[in-house]
């Protein structure tokens, strides 16, 4: 089962209806009966976008590493002639389509994993509203803001946003297609070109890190959209934790 959607429309800002004078409000019963519901509902679909991104990776690191053997033994037996450029040159393009869509897809995965944790946090919110006594026990972020979301998702206090973009899997994935970029270069001059081992590695380091920049640059504009799209609702107070 994947986790796929078709992109739709934004997010609308619905007003929040307030109770008029003399109506009644939503028995608490029926409060959490539909709080919890939606809960699970995201936890769920949290889960699935999860185990999508966890797929797709495995799936590039299975096609890579099997390409990598596949031109290793070409070689080995061909001793890296024409069989094995053709080969590369059209394996190596396959792979680099796999990795960059792998790499849209976790970053599309990412942000429906932030969306989801803001609904979350905004219904432990609708928890201590209806039960303030339980705030100490509550160790999730309760506020739908970037820190609140931050707890939640177990950044770890005082690192900076840098060390946490570098440790995920995307980043990962933005760096193997560098490099795979780099290797599609660098071979393709050595068949056409015939450049000699200094100037193609050179141009292997220029091809990949062209690439990475491009999409560290797609990936820096596509979270600062993210966090804009994100507007809270339940900003965190200061100098408040989990459950507070």
């Amino acid at each position: 089962m994947t986790f796929e959607r078709n992109p739709g429309p934004p997010a609308e800002h619905v007003p929040i209806p307030n109770v008029q004078p003399g109506q009644e409000p939503t028995p608490v019963q029926i409060r959490l009966q539909i709080l919890s519901t939606e809960h699970w509902s995201l936890l769920a679909s949290r889960g699935l976008a999860w185990n999508e991104s966890f797929t797709r990776a495995g799936m590039y690191l299975t096609t890579l590493s099997g390409s990598i053997v596949a031109l290793s033994l070409i070689g080995g037996v061909d001793g890296f002639n024409d069989p094995f450029f053709v080969v590369a040159l059209v394996v190596l393009p396959v792979d680099l389509f796999v990795g960059i869509g792998t790499w849209l897809r976790m970053g599309a995965a990412n942000f429906h994993d932030a969306i989801a944790v803001a609904g979350m946090n905004r219904i432990r919110g609708a928890y201590l509203e209806i039960a303030p006594d339980l705030a100490p026990y509550f160790v999730m972020g309760v506020h739908d803001d970037a820190p609140g979301i931050g707890i939640t998702m177990a950044v770890p206090p005082g690192t900076a946003p840098f060390v946490h973009l570098i440790a995920g899997t995307p980043t990962l994935v933005m760096v193997l297609n560098a490099i795979v970029a780099g290797a599609i270069g660098a071979i393709a001059a050595l068949r056409f070109v015939g450049t000699g081992a200094p100037v193609t590695v050179l141009l292997a380091a220029g091809i990949a890190a062209i690439v990475l920049a491009v999409e560290m640059s797609s990936a820096r504009r596509k979270i600062v959209r993210g966090q804009r799209a994100l507007e809270p609702m339940f900003p965190t107070p200061h100098g408040d934790g989990p459950g507070a």
